[in-house]
């Protein structure tokens, strides 16, 4: 969906200088929302994988590590 089509909300936030600087280097003035619109929309995604992977775990019990990296192995070959 594009950015016009969305729904917005105006929010303050607080966040580190630095942190602030980096994005305004990296986009500008005007990008500044977008930018940040977009990193918590990948933060929620990941929370959510975390949460399935969380509830997997519980069912099924802990990830094989080898299994994930000769997994890792046939699918980078």
């Amino acid at each position: 969906m594009s950015a016009e089509a969305r729904r917005v909300e105006k929010h303050s936030i607080t966040m580190p200088t630095e942190t602030s600087e980096g994005v305004r280097s990296r986009v500008g003035k005007r990008g500044f929302s977008s930018y940040v619109a977009d990193a918590v929309a990948r933060q929620l995604e990941r929370d959510a994988l975390h949460d399935v992977l969380a509830q997997m775990e519980a069912k099924h019990g802990p990830v094989d590590e080898d299994d994930v990296a000769a997994i890792m192995e046939r699918m980078s070959g």
